[in-house]
């Protein structure tokens, strides 16, 4: 291509809104649509223009990306009723950024390149809708080379790491390794924190006594002292997203017949969290399952 691509999005949740905002800043003209109207409006304000179908979408544009809630919504925007499918051709290349199962990455790919020529790649996201803002996202991609290749431009300016890690598919299951990781370590800082509390040290402090040494992570610097302040508004993120995402590992490592007893606790108590009405609350406020089991603190006076 001689001139800058046209990029498309489809899907305007609190991900995708903070990369198509991130894409206009950086001078891409974006085309834009997303199920829920009103999510479109702030997007457009921005210089976005809208669309209304995912297939006015493609056909607008050379690069689309996507990053809905769920596999059948991809289904959906990817192969339904004025889906990408409809307007797709060689040499237009599909991003899906969702989170779903990788064998259904790898059927959609399959299925939309064979009949339409679209090329698809697989790089869901990692880091929240602050590091989409900033331009810093872990983004991990499955496709072939030379479609990877032909977006490092457009990745470059949503991600600090953007790691090709195989073919289809595989970008999804390194997405739920990291969900698996991030959803167990949610869990683990809840239990953490109300250990701290429950002994009487001075809570707040942790992350910076830790810091450095081997407990010490973007998690325990950047999540431990939102839960520890209880400061979870505005959401940076759903709950129900990342149960959905932990049933997935769950699924996968029974799949695999593997025993994984730490992962499968922290699943449960995501849905535990989920079942008592929190599906819209951040992630981080998992810590209210614990604070409504809390002991008596036992005060350590500090030494003088």
């Amino acid at each position: 291509m001689t001139r800058q691509p046209q990029v498309g999005f489809i899907g305007l949740g609190l991900m995708g809104t903070a990369m198509a905002l991130r894409l206009l800043e950086k001078g891409w003209a974006v085309n834009v649509w997303n199920l829920e109207a009103e999510r479109i409006e702030p997007v457009v304000a921005a210089g976005a223009v809208a669309k209304d179908s995912p297939a006015a979408v493609t056909q607008a544009s050379d690069v689309v990306l996507m990053c809905v809630s769920h596999t059948d919504a991809v289904e959906q925007c990817a192969f339904g009723k004025n889906g990408v499918a409809k307007a797709a051709a060689s040499g237009k290349i599909l991003i899906d950024h969702s989170t779903i199962d990788p064998a259904k990455s790898r059927e959609f790919a399959t299925r939309l390149r064979s009949t339409t020529g679209m090329r698809w790649i697989d790089a869901p996201v990692s880091g929240g809708p602050l590091a989409a803002r900033q331009g810093t996202l872990t983004v991990m991609a499955g496709g072939e080379a030379a479609d990877i290749t032909a977006v490092t431009a457009v990745m470059a300016d949503l991600s600090a790491n953007f790691t090709h890690i195989g073919a289809t598919g595989a970008g999804q299951m390194a997405k739920l390794i990291n969900q698996a990781i991030v959803g167990t370590t949610y869990v683990m800082m809840a239990e953490a924190l109300t250990l701290a509390e429950a002994s009487g040290i001075d809570a707040a402090m942790l992350p910076q006594c830790l810091a450095g040494g081997n407990a010490d992570s973007s998690l325990l610097q950047q999540l431990y002292p939102r839960m520890q302040a209880r400061s979870f508004e505005p959401p940076l993120a759903y709950t129900r997203q990342l149960l959905k995402d932990m049933k997935a590992v769950q699924s996968k490592i029974r799949e695999f017949g593997l025993e994984l007893p730490v992962i499968e606790r922290a699943v449960e108590q995501h849905r535990a969290y989920v079942a008592q009405g929190h599906e819209m609350a951040d992630p981080a406020s998992i810590v209210r399952l614990y604070d409504q089991k809390q002991a008596p603190t036992t005060k350590i006076g500090r030494m003088k």
